[in-house]
């Protein structure tokens, strides 16, 4: 019987618990719950002060106005004060944000931290309905990379739906947007120097090499690089080299390093003066479009696709004369020269993990993890002095599976559910110990080999999306994955009222998984 009571009070006190909470993603780093609520109404008056402030409430006004509030009373008093001040003692994109029964007031020390405050409390308006409880939030950031990457070389999914996304991204705090524009089945961002960039290289997609040419004109890269800067979004483009060059080298064979059957033009040739003149030209118009201080080179599995780096005589001789050892090592050399070339135009490279053991200096490059198989070279980036950005397959890669039935998709000695989402990176902080000031943050990588179409990337993204925003925004101390999950079903609600397909972790078979088109030349194969 005294068995009993316990477990009833402990369950008594675990809803008391979570009731204490506010319905926010990510979870906020400090939370005082107090009695009361103050209602918000969609004609609510605001105080300001600044011109940016000012475009923040006009902004909020506008997006509340749109919600089902009701009007308020004539004798309403209530207000919505923003306040922006450098000197205040408030953590970097954090905020203070106070609900009292007689109104609110949001505080900050820099843009992004005002910005983050309205969102919060649109999210607090939503799931409250317009009746927000009173309390006072404390909030700011555990890391300062908090990113989701796309990839559109695979399949092309447009402008609408990356501004849709960004919106999505805004909301959950996140502020990295990582673009995967180039690698083999298509080039999907106009240069205006290589027209045959898009008018060859543009062409196909992963399942259909002779799917009409689709990219982003240049006009489209500024629109969307500007929507996301007014959401504190930074827009991170990806060009790959040397490998994962397909579609450029389709375009332009003379920078081809060659390649046998699929891998065929895989890399750019690496002794070539004229293939680094290419990517120099390349690289200045991308440099033109995007002003993130980061550009991403790839620089992994180079192995797949230079077959002929080991038997073309010119290459050889360029390895023997450069004392480079061996494939590898003219692997290495490539990375460094292109690290050395971005960085002389005033840009940092970031590679995935392979360009740790490239010899570059860790004052020119930013090192992803990836590979999380292997725990090593995460050690090694940071004893070299390497900043790292965490996104290991397992769990933060897109495209394995959320569910042990589902059929679509990886499995690497599991899968990616949305808890084990939640609870990175703690299973590895050991690893990084000593070193937690070289950690910029983490990110989940889409890739879409087996996405086609937006109902399967919307699916393979939320809701485990906000599972990425609690661990890249919510620090350790506060987070606490069961209760993330408990108000997860608020979350799912907004999912609905958004249009997004989704998966969802409490009712598995309630939207079916989407499947997947064959790819062209399995369908010649089966007719």
């Amino acid at each position: 019987m005294k068995k009993i009571l316990f477990v009833t009070l402990l369950f008594i006190g675990c809803i008391h618990f979570v009731s204490s909470q506010t319905r926010l993603f990510p979870t906020p780093a400090h939370v005082s719950v107090g009695k009361g609520t103050f209602s918000v109404y969609k004609d609510i008056a605001f105080e300001t002060s600044g011109e940016y402030p000012q475009l923040i409430a006009t902004s909020l006004s506008d997006e509340l106005s749109k919600l089902n509030l009701s009007s308020g009373p004539d004798n309403q008093k209530g207000r919505i004060i923003l306040t922006l001040n450098s000197n205040a003692s408030i953590k970097n994109e954090g905020y203070l944000l106070q609900i009292t029964a007689d109104g609110v007031s949001m505080e900050a020390s820099t843009e992004s931290g005002i910005f983050y405050a309205k969102e919060a409390l649109l999210q607090l308006v939503r799931f409250y309905k317009g009746e927000l409880p009173v309390c006072s939030i404390k909030d700011y950031p555990r890391y300062e990379w908090r990113g989701f990457m796309l990839d559109e070389s695979r399949h092309f999914f447009g402008k609408e739906k990356v501004k849709q996304y960004l919106n999505m991204m805004a909301s959950l705090r996140m502020n990295i947007f990582h673009w995967h524009l180039t690698d083999e089945p298509g080039w999907r961002i106009e240069i205006k120097r290589y027209p045959k960039l898009t008018t060859i290289g543009a062409i196909g997609n992963y399942h259909d090499p002779g799917a009409p040419a689709a990219f982003y004109t240049q006009e489209d890269i500024k629109e969307i690089v500007a929507y996301a800067a007014e959401r504190h979004i930074m827009v991170i483009p990806e060009f790959d080299m040397p490998g994962h060059a397909t579609a450029v080298c389709r375009a332009y064979p003379e920078v081809s390093g060659g390649g046998e059957g699929r891998w065929q033009h895989f890399t750019f040739h690496p002794c070539k003066e004229e293939t680094y003149e290419f990517i120099s030209n390349v690289l200045d118009e991308i440099i033109e479009l995007f002003p993130s201080p980061y550009i991403h080179i790839g620089g992994d599995e180079v192995h797949y696709g230079n077959q002929s780096w080991f038997t073309d005589p010119e290459i050889q001789q360029f390895i023997k004369d450069n004392d480079l050892k061996n494939e590898v090592g003219l692997e290495h050399y490539f990375v460094r020269r292109i690290t050395d070339m971005v960085a002389s135009k005033g840009k940092t490279i970031i590679g995935w993990d392979e360009i740790v053991d490239a010899g570059i200096s860790p004052s020119k490059a930013v090192v992803m993890w990836w590979r999380h198989d292997r725990q090593y070279q995460l050690v090694k980036a940071l004893e070299q002095g390497f900043t790292v950005i965490m996104t290991p397959r397992r769990p933060l890669y897109g495209d394995f599976v959320q569910y042990g039935s589902h059929k679509i998709g990886r499995f690497w000695g599991g899968y990616n559910p949305i808890e084990d989402l939640c609870r990175f990176p703690e299973p590895i902080v050991h690893l990084m110990q000593g070193y937690e000031d070289q950690v910029m943050g983490l990110q989940m990588s889409m890739w879409t080999e087996r996405i086609a179409d937006v109902k399967r990337l919307d699916y393979m993204t939320f809701p485990r999306l906000a599972a990425v925003a609690e661990s890249a925004w919510t620090p350790a101390k506060s987070k606490e994955c069961s209760l993330f999950m408990q108000k997860l079903p608020f979350f799912l609600d907004y999912l609905n009222e958004q249009n997004i397909y989704y998966f969802n972790p409490f009712n598995p078979e309630e939207h079916a998984e989407p499947g997947e088109p064959k790819r062209k030349e399995d369908v010649l194969q089966d007719g």
